[in-house]
């Protein structure tokens, strides 16, 4: 009997030792940025439909996602499935949001991309000047094989990413983000099919709801600027950060439009929103507010306007952006 185990331990010890030679091999950074651009463009050019869990600060949510490609586009219908039913729609960049229990729709246009599993923009070759991205082994989330992509932060200004990517579709399979070895959020598919077959009315609001005289549509307009036309400048960015867009927003809860100006550093984005002290009512209080998991949000005053600057990045970087705006 030892003369048949032994030879089966010393494979075992074998293949344990190439794993690891393999794992601590350094791969191309081309080769890891292809691994970047498929998550980036797998959520444009597939079907799928499954349900993924998010987990941040012990709280927990599960939401359904169907989502289906065509000829004429993309098409997406997302449903949260813990506490007040909330369902968005999706025709390409045009967005209805469902509350059943308060009867109402948003409309909105979709200006920026950033639902798992499409986390991503359309990144550039700049990601690599923030972020030292490192190919790991592979691991099985919700029964398909997932590659294990890290994006490590070359600076204290940012967090880091753990992605694992179906190694087929390159569609994320799960994302956590990082604080070093922490864990702040994460989404994770507990079951998805990907490519599979996607019945159009699905996806149709008018066949989820019908007859919705009762309901009261509010529609959230944007209005995307050319450079320069907002009143508001910034000056010194933490490094790595540029301006995306500006804008003028009406956002719920607001009366006047609001001033938006977006930041990314090609991963991590930042939104800073910018509206004027209203008369007679109480002075908005200067300082840092917490959030669930990864967003974290700074608010100062000036020249009597409340400056909200509010992002998935650590309070310093938070506080930098934030500081940064002036008015012109």
């Amino acid at each position: 009997m030892k003369n048949h185990i032994l030879p089966f331990l010393l494979l075992l010890l074998v293949s344990a030792f190439q794993t690891v030679i393999a794992e601590s091999q350094p791969q191309s950074s081309d080769k890891a940025f292809d691994w970047i651009q498929k998550v980036a463009t797998a959520p444009r050019q597939y079907n799928y439909s499954g349900t993924f869990v998010y987990y941040a600060d012990n709280y927990m949510e599960s939401s359904q996602v169907t989502h289906k490609v065509d000829h004429e586009g993309e098409f997406e219908k997302i449903e949260v499935l813990d506490g007040s039913t909330r369902i968005v729609f999706r025709n390409n960049d045009e967005m209805k949001c469902y509350l059943p229990d308060s009867k109402k729709i948003y409309t909105e246009k979709r200006w920026f991309r950033k639902f798992f599993p499409d986390l991503l923009p359309q990144p550039s070759e700049r990601i690599k000047e923030n972020y030292n991205i490192q190919i790991k082994k592979q691991e099985r989330v919700a029964g398909y094989d997932g590659q294990i992509l890290m994006l490590v932060p070359k600076d204290n200004l940012r967090y880091g990413y753990k992605f694992w990517i179906h190694v087929d579709s390159g569609l994320l399979l799960k994302a956590a983000v990082m604080d070093k070895e922490n864990i702040i959020e994460q989404f994770a598919f507990a079951q998805i099919e990907i490519d599979g077959e996607i019945d159009a009315s699905i996806l149709d609001p008018d066949s989820s709801f019908k007859a919705t005289k009762n309901w009261k549509t509010i529609n959230l307009s944007t209005v995307l600027l050319d450079e320069g036309e907002l009143a508001w400048r910034l000056g010194k960015l933490p490094s790595g950060f540029k301006k995306v867009a500006e804008m003028k927003r009406n956002l719920v809860g607001k009366s006047l439009m609001v001033d938006h100006i977006v930041l990314s550093d090609e991963l991590a984005s930042v939104s800073v929103f910018i509206e004027p002290v209203i008369k007679d009512t109480s002075s908005p209080v200067p300082g840092f507010y917490s959030s669930r998991g990864a967003i974290n949000i700074y608010v100062r005053e000036l020249e009597n306007n409340k400056i909200t600057t509010v992002g998935e990045v650590p309070l310093n970087t938070i506080k930098l952006i934030g500081d940064a705006v002036r008015l012109q």
